[in-house]
């Protein structure tokens, strides 16, 4: 399949939207995430902490339930495109391993996720309109722990 010159920029402006993300999370730069999504964005992680909410309240989220995260760093890959036009999906596989600290206690667990993004091409480029997180698996959640996770 050969693409067009479009459709490649259109892949890696996409792309860089996830890889923004990640670093984004993972740096605790909740507020650069304004430039990723849209601003009714709907962000769903529903099925791995029990959260869903609009940008406003996931970055409040992300910075208290982040304040007991020591270490944690997302990678994704195995990324398959769909583009429509101005309308775009994504699933990705993601590779989340976090360390967890909460009081005495500290475990390094291993979180197995797909990431499924829609996104659309605004004004100021692509955006991401949706994220939903998938539940692959978990790996070392200790039982401490696991009445915090999905």
């Amino acid at each position: 399949m050969a693409l067009s010159i479009q459709e490649m920029s259109d892949r890696f402006e996409i792309q860089d939207l996830l890889v923004g993300y990640c670093y984004a999370v993972d740096t605790r730069d909740f507020d650069a995430l304004d430039a990723l999504f849209t601003a009714d964005a709907v962000i769903d992680y529903s099925e791995m902490v029990g959260v869903k909410g609009g940008l406003t309240e996931i970055k409040a989220f992300l910075a208290a339930s982040f304040a007991q995260v020591a270490a944690v760093q997302h990678a994704v890959s195995t990324t398959r495109y769909e583009i429509d036009g101005d309308r775009a999906t994504t699933k990705s596989a993601c590779y989340n391993p976090m360390t967890i600290a909460s009081g005495a206690d500290e475990a390094t667990v291993v979180f197995g996720l797909w990431y499924i993004h829609d996104y659309v091409r605004t004004a100021d480029g692509w955006r991401i309109s949706r994220l939903y997180e998938q539940k692959c698996y978990n790996l070392g959640v200790p039982d401490w722990l696991r009445g915090q996770i999905a």
